[in-house]
């Protein structure tokens, strides 16, 4: 919680590069935990690559079938790759301003 003792070191220039280094690193946190809960989202929505049982039926899939599931998947995929390398981004970034020499 916010007092106004907090704002008057603000406004008076007290702690600033402390200020600064929580609010990047809630900032930081908040973000990675979106990433991480698309991440979950994208994969659990995705279908599994193996033809599992399938292959044992002899089941077939038509022309249309197969391009629709591609696209789509190829998307999820797509997106999937992204928000990886969006929280590897935001986790070195975090730790990096976790040094205490960049704030002294």
């Amino acid at each position: 919680m916010l007092n106004l003792a907090n704002l008057s070191l603000l406004a008076n220039g007290g702690n600033t590069p402390y200020y600064i280094h929580r609010v990047l690193s809630i900032t930081l946190i908040v973000l990675m935990a979106l990433a991480a809960i698309a991440i979950v989202i994208l994969i659990l929505l995705q279908p599994s690559n193996s033809s599992g049982i399938d292959a044992l039926g002899g089941s077939s899939e038509t022309f249309f079938g197969k391009n629709k599931g591609k696209s789509i998947e190829a998307q999820m995929k797509k997106w999937t790759w992204i928000c990886l390398a969006i929280l590897a981004v935001l986790s070195i970034v975090f730790f990096i301003l976790q040094i205490d020499a960049i704030w002294a």
